[in-house]
């Protein structure tokens, strides 16, 4: 698979209340975002101190994204875990998301050099 590195600013996993109400600063935020909502929790990734996380249960800070090149089809089986398998076999853990369009992996920044060397010895190219 053709990947990418997206690391131009460090990211955080946040947790808020289900309750919780995204401030109207969050929409300015142009690099990569996400938001899921559950009914325990309001989940949010974002760039480090892009917006206010007092009110947050938990914050992990020090991310970097990988993405997963161009639009993946729905009948796709298995993209995740020929990812997440070879990492998983070093010791490396994943934050996964998905959009309509593709798949993010999230990993901490410690496991980045480790990561990218053992997804490229398994036969995936970074552009």
């Amino acid at each position: 698979m053709q990947l990418k590195v997206i690391d131009e600013v460090g990211y955080m996993i946040a947790k808020f209340p289900a309750s919780y109400t995204i401030p109207a600063s969050f929409n300015s935020i142009s690099s990569f975002k996400s938001i899921t909502y559950t009914q325990d929790e309001c989940s949010i990734i974002a760039p480090v101190d892009s917006f206010c996380t007092d009110q947050a249960l938990a914050v992990d800070r020090d991310w970097f994204i990988i993405q997963i090149v161009g639009e993946l089809d729905f009948s796709l089986v298995g993209i995740l875990t020929q990812l997440a398998n070879p990492l998983a076999d070093n010791q490396i853990s994943i934050f996964a998301l998905s959009t309509y369009n593709t798949d993010y992996l999230l990993l901490q920044n410690k496991d980045k050099k480790k990561a990218l060397q053992v997804l490229k010895a398994d036969g995936h190219q970074f552009i």
